[in-house]
Formats: C-alpha cells, sequence, structure tokens
C-alpha cells in the first residue's frame, strides 16, 4: 500500500517519493543487471539510465502490474538498447520539455544524508569521497564543493538532467553509507 502512496506522490513530482523509489528498488534493478551484463559498470549506469527513464515516463506507470517488473522490463529494454548500438554512451535524449519537467522535481532542501555529509570534518570527508567510484565522485564535488546546480553538472559533464540527479542520489546514498560505516 506504501508503495503504491509513493507511487502517486511521485507521480505529482514529489522527490521524496522518487528517493523512495529509488532506494526501494535499487539493488533490485542492479542485481537483476548485473547478471545479464557480469559488467559492474554496465550494470550501473543501465541502473541509473533504467530510474531516468522510469521517472521521466512515471506518468505512464499502470498500477495493474508490479512496479519493480515494470523498472525490470524497462532495464531489459535499455540493456538491448545498448546491445544495438554498440556505443560507450547509455543516455537517453529526452525533449526540453521532458528535461524541463525533471528539472522541476529537483529538491534542493537539504535531505537527512545531505546534512550528515555537511557536519563532517572537511578533510576527513573528503576522505570517504576519494571511496566512491569517479564519476560519483564527481558529481559530489561538483555540486557540494563547486556549488553547481542539478542544470550546471548536467550541462558540465553532458548528461541529461534526470541522469544527473539519479547519480547524485545515489552518490550521496553511497557517501552516507560510507559515513556511518566509518562513525
Amino acid at each position: 500500500m506504501e508503495i503504491n502512496t509513493q507511487i502517486e506522490k511521485a507521480k505529482e513530482g514529489d522527490q521524496a517519493a522518487f528517493t523512495f523509489l529509488l532506494n526501494l528498488y535499487w539493488n533490485e534493478v542492479y542485481g537483476f543487471m548485473l547478471k545479464r551484463t557480469e559488467n559492474e559498470t554496465n550494470a550501473e549506469d543501465i541502473t541509473i539510465e533504467t530510474f531516468s527513464k522510469a521517472f521521466d515516463k512515471i506518468s505512464t506507470y499502470n498500477p495493474e502490474f508490479q512496479f519493480n517488473t515494470w523498472l525490470i522490463s524497462i532495464a531489459k529494454n535499455v540493456h538491448i538498447d545498448l546491445l544495438r548500438k554498440k556505443k560507450s554512451s547509455l543516455f537517453v535524449e529526452i525533449t526540453d520539455k521532458e528535461d524541463q519537467k525533471a528539472y522541476n522535481i529537483a529538491d534542493t532542501t537539504p535531505s537527512a544524508e545531505d546534512e550528515l555529509i555537511t557536519e563532517q570534518n572537511l578533510s576527513q570527508l573528503l576522505q570517504y569521497i576519494k571511496e566512491l567510484k569517479p564519476h560519483y565522485q564527481e558529481v559530489i564535488q561538483l555540486r557540494y564543493f563547486q556549488e553547481m546546480s542539478y542544470q550546471e553538472i548536467a550541462n558540465k559533464i553532458d548528461e541529461p538532467l534526470s541522469n544527473v540527479k539519479i547519480k547524485l542520489l545515489r552518490a550521496k546514498k553511497l557517501l552516507a553509507e560510507i559515513i556511518r560505516n566509518r562513525l
């Protein structure tokens, strides 16, 4: 029941609902793609792209089907597209209207992870950040040290805004886990 409530909130643009769904289903989608690709980097890229597409198109989700089944079918299609294109770039082109819609759901209020990250000693925080994968280090560095907006980050790394948001959400979650494990 709570999942359906969160899905409805996400359809209305609620950032906390997007974060809830991302955190709830990340491991399932990532694990599925890891088995299919047998490559951590590809599995992670496909998972990021899956959530990006899912959140852009959440209004099309049919509640007659399980949400995780819908996510897995998106992940399969992203993987198939990757295999067809045989390119290193996995990012979908979205229209300006969709890009603006994704930008509108960007929440700038500090999350629990944001507050935990901010409270840490800077030098210690830098050590923790170095434990993240390079693409997560980059978005953390651009957001928190160069204080770029989501849109500025998207322009800088030449990725759709929705991908940047998913990467930043995931990077913050992983960084917060590293910090909690060290405390």
